[in-house]
């Protein structure tokens, strides 16, 4: 399906700072798409907390229309995200050495298993990881975004989030509906039922770079000092039977150290397989295509 807009010119009315004129696009969600056999479900979440791992990206999309028809800018401060509505605002700390920045989520990605968010090499540097590639990170979300571009006053809150209503172009009718819950039963790692099949995806063209204006001014960070490390797991599946989890933990023996994990949901207990902790993100990467190998397709990378 298509995760980008068709290449056209931004609106003139947004705002201009950096190399790109800024904004120009329009809100959007979105339906569940697959992306290398994986399917994400797009949605509206005020609550969204989440803890994972980040990427960056920027020189292969510099000036190229992101998910929701805006300019892809590698020196501004944004990110792309698999599931959060665009554009919207969100704090992402980096959890290794505690910086802290609010910025605009305009497109969708990263593709990697495993990836929380992928911010633009701006970003990565302006939180320390550029160099690194990687850093594990908390994703808050703060608000929604103005169209015109930037954050605004970043005051916004996700109490006030009220969601215009949403056109969804006829190409993307086609895939439509959320996954049924399905309660582990068996051994086998529980999986997200697809909705039917979705369309390839489009390429996305480049646009016309537009006239050089003025630097924007520096980023704002913050250092959070109660930030943790975190410790990095690859979470082969979540179950209701103790049993079922005893069983993948002993398939999975010789991947590495493997735990069970209990933890209750709405005072259900479940037990969670994991593999870990590893010790940065190319062994989680490792081991997460072992355990992938291994029969569990749903397998994730967690922070915990």
């Amino acid at each position: 399906m298509a995760l980008a807009a068709c290449s056209t010119a931004p609106d003139k009315s947004s705002s201009t700072t950096g190399q790109f004129r800024q904004g120009g696009g329009h809100y959007k969600i979105g339906n569940p798409y697959q992306i290398n056999g994986i399917w994400y479900y797009p949605a509206e979440n005020e609550n969204y907390d989440s803890v994972g791992i980040a990427s960056w990206y920027g020189p292969g999309f510099h000036g190229k229309e992101t998910a929701n028809g805006e300019i892809f800018d590698e020196n501004q401060i944004s990110a792309a995200h698999p599931t959060l509505p665009m554009p919207v605002i969100a704090r992402v700390t980096n959890l290794e050495n505690g910086k802290s920045v609010i910025l605009r989520i305009n497109d969708r990605g990263p593709f990697a298993a495993g990836r929380e968010i992928d911010l633009s090499k701006k970003a990565a540097e302006v939180l320390g990881f550029k160099e690194k590639g990687t850093a594990r990170v908390r994703v808050q979300y703060v608000g929604r975004a103005p169209l015109e571009g930037g954050i605004g006053n970043a005051t916004a809150v996700a109490e006030t989030f009220v969601a215009p209503k949403v056109e969804t172009p006829a190409e993307e009718r086609r895939v439509a509906g959320t996954a049924p819950v399905t309660a582990v039963s068996t051994v086998a790692t529980a999986e997200l039922a697809p909705p039917p099949a979705a369309q390839p995806a489009a390429t996305i063209q480049p646009v016309a770079a537009m006239q050089p204006v003025a630097d924007a001014p520096a980023p704002r960070t913050e250092l959070v000092a109660h930030a943790g490390t975190g410790n990095i797991y690859v979470q082969a599946g979540s179950f209701q039977s103790l049993q079922n989890a005893e069983s993948v933990r002993q398939q999975l023996s010789g991947v590495g150290r493997v735990e069970i994990q209990t933890t209750m949901v709405d005072g259900t207990p479940f037990y969670r397989v994991r593999v870990g902790p590893l010790n940065d993100a190319p062994a989680a990467d490792s081991s997460l295509q072992t355990v992938i190998a291994q029969g569990h397709r749903s397998a994730r990378i967690v922070v915990d």
